[in-house]
């Protein structure tokens, strides 16, 4: 059977989840493996499936969407943003 190009996309996410795991801070270790584990169990949910399938966006964005996402790039250039350790802490987790 021939890859396909969604092989080929799910072959590189899956690569870069190998890496991402590396960065996990050491005190989300857990929590990060609860997820994968809740995500690995739900695949015979046929609504998580289509979720999982659907395609990244369904509508164009609004003038109003990409004027708040330059608004969050500039904010996390400038820095001004937390960690969600950070935040965590912030709120006393």
């Amino acid at each position: 059977m021939t890859p396909t190009v969604t092989d080929a996309m799910e072959a590189k996410a899956k690569e870069r989840l190998y890496r991402l795991v590396d960065q996990i801070p050491e005190g989300e270790v857990h929590t990060a493996e609860r997820f994968l584990e809740y995500l690995a169990s739900r695949d015979d949910d046929p609504l998580v499936r289509a979720l999982r399938n659907a395609p990244d966006m369904d509508e164009p964005l609004s003038e109003e969407d990409r004027e708040a996402l330059e608004e969050g790039r500039k904010a996390l250039e400038a820095g001004e943003v937390v960690s969600h350790e950070e935040l965590r802490k912030a709120i006393g987790l």
